[in-house]
């Protein structure tokens, strides 16, 4: 059996959870989020557990298997806790703000870059970091790659917006003229 999807998922007390019609909803603090079961893994709820069967052990429905339960656990997660993910902005005159329902980023460019704030998602700039947090797992990364996307670190100085403990491996630039052709002697 998949490791993954052969342990139970424990439903804590503030969480619930439904399944009908081939559809997980779950329910929890921190809002609502619902999943399509792929339709040959059988859900089972009872004693506040959550069990995943397949069919057969091939390798598809292996797979499928421990990908539903671990979308699972992190629906559960994200309804009780919610997730977060930190960017940092590195650079010189390189800064961020929220402006009503956008987002507003000066990154070097001519112009400053807006990016409108989806719904599902909240953003908040502290101190030259994008604090990016939301229920659905999958959505806030997402939102954060669109964000670093707008100005990748740089290969050379690491400038640019990056994760949080992201190490970079920086280049080394040019070598100050000793070959053919320079000017130094």
């Amino acid at each position: 059996m998949s490791r993954i999807g052969k342990k139970p998922i424990e439903i804590p007390s503030n969480v619930k959870v439904n399944y009908t019609n081939g559809v997980l909803n779950v329910e929890g603090p921190k809002g609502k989020l619902s999943l399509a079961i792929h339709p040959d893994i059988k859900v089972n709820i009872e004693n506040n557990h959550i069990k995943l069967e397949r069919p057969s052990d091939a390798p598809f429905h292996k797979a499928i298997h421990g990908t539903m339960a671990a979308l699972i656990r992190n629906m559960i997660k994200g309804v009780t806790e919610g997730y977060t993910v930190v960017l940092e902005i590195v650079g010189l005159g390189y800064r961020a703000a929220v402006k009503g329902n956008n987002l507003e980023l000066n990154l070097g460019y001519s112009h400053p870059v807006v990016y409108p704030i989806p719904n599902d998602v909240k953003i908040e700039v502290k101190e030259n970091k994008i604090y990016v947090s939301g229920v659905d797992k999958q959505r806030v990364g997402q939102v954060a790659a669109e964000i670093r996307a707008f100005r990748k670190p740089d290969a050379y100085k690491g400038k640019g917006i990056r994760y949080e403990g992201e190490q970079l491996r920086l280049k080394a630039g040019k070598a100050a003229g000793k070959g053919k052709g320079g000017k130094g002697k």
